[in-house]
This record gives C-alpha cells, sequence and structure tokens, in this order.
C-alpha cells in the first residue's frame, strides 16, 4: 500500500510526534522521483524513468512498529515523510549511487554513509518495485537509510530540528513539535 499524501511535509515544516508517540527516530534517504510512466522496467533502462532526485527523511515511530508487528503503522502518520528542498535533475546526478548522504539532530550527526554502500543501487530498486506496481510521473520511491537509526536512548523530541542532507541536493530541515 502507498503511505497516505498526508504523511508528506516540505523543507522547514514541523515533523508532529504522535500523542501516543514514544520512540519517534530518522531515517535519512534518498527520493527517486520518477519521471515518466513505467510497469516491468529493467535496471538497464531505470534511469530513463527518473526525472531525478530528493531528500527523503522516512520518520518512524519505532514503539508502535514492535508492539503491533505491522511496520507501516509505525511509517504512516501525518508529518512522518519530509521530502525536499528541491529535485535535483538527472542531468545534475548522472550517477545517484555515489552521493554522501548525513542525518543530524541539532547538529550532531546521527548518520554519515555514500549511497555506493546502499544494499541495492538506485536502478535495482526502480526495477523492483515497478514488478510490484506500475510508476508514474512524480512518484517518489524512497531508498532506505544508512546505519545510524534505531538506537533507543535516541528519539526525537519536541524542540528537536532533523537536517537530511545529500551531496547535489542539499538539506532538508524540519523542527519537531509534540502533537
Amino acid at each position: 500500500m502507498k503511505p497516505p499524501t498526508t504523511t508528506i511535509v516540505a523543507h522547514e515544516e514541523p515533523i508532529i510526534i504522535p500523542p501516543n508517540g514514544v520512540f519517534t527516530d530518522w531515517e535519512a534517504e534518498i527520493g527517486i522521483v520518477i519521471g515518466k510512466r513505467g510497469k516491468f522496467i529493467s535496471a538497464d533502462e531505470a534511469y530513463d524513468y527518473v526525472a531525478g532526485y530528493t531528500a527523503v527523511n522516512d520518520i518512524s515511530e519505532r514503539e508502535l512498529k514492535v508492539k503491533d508487528s505491522r511496520w507501516l503503522n509505525g511509517k504512516w502518520y501525518d508529518t512522518f515523510a519530509p521530502v525536499g528542498p528541491c529535485l535535483t535533475t538527472t542531468d545534475e546526478i548522472p550517477d545517484p549511487n555515489s552521493l554522501r548522504i548525513a542525518c543530524r539532530v541539532n547538529g550532531e550527526t546521527k548518520q554519515d554513509a555514500n549511497t555506493g554502500h546502499m544494499i541495492f543501487n538506485c536502478a535495482e530498486i526502480v526495477e523492483f518495485t515497478s514488478t510490484l506496481v506500475t510508476l508514474e510521473p512524480g512518484d517518489i520511491i524512497s531508498t532506505g537509510t544508512p546505519a545510524g537509526v534505531g538506537h533507543p536512548d535516541q528519539k526525537l523530541v519536541d524542540g528537536d530540528v532533523v537536517e537530511v542532507e545529500i551531496e547535489k541536493i542539499g538539506v532538508l530541515r524540519n523542527p519537531v513539535v509534540q502533537g
């Protein structure tokens, strides 16, 4: 299932921790933005279907995911998918598989990696996703996150500021507020 559109917020818009939130966590990811309709796309042709890339912070309420065992329940809160700050086109990023990706909370680095270390590269992710659903222009596929998440002693709280920075894309910044 696709997440509700109410999960998406823009650069500088708040991430709202739900009243039942216990362990809300960050996940820096690159977003692959689809540019044309496609189904059963091969990895060799995948980049022909990509318009560009953006930063995504795939927020999780991990306590609910653990208790409920249905991981989507911890992802689909309103505001849990900040996206931005812009779309960087494929002519500006010919190889999305060698970009530095980082996440900071209140200026402290929590994640620092390179997209070259992802288990699946961007073309493979487009290929796999297109076997499940027809990709439409404007769809955003999140790639997954590097190490640095899921530590119970580190969670988002009211007043935090989260930044996801991706080389050649920029910094996605969102304040955190308690709902």
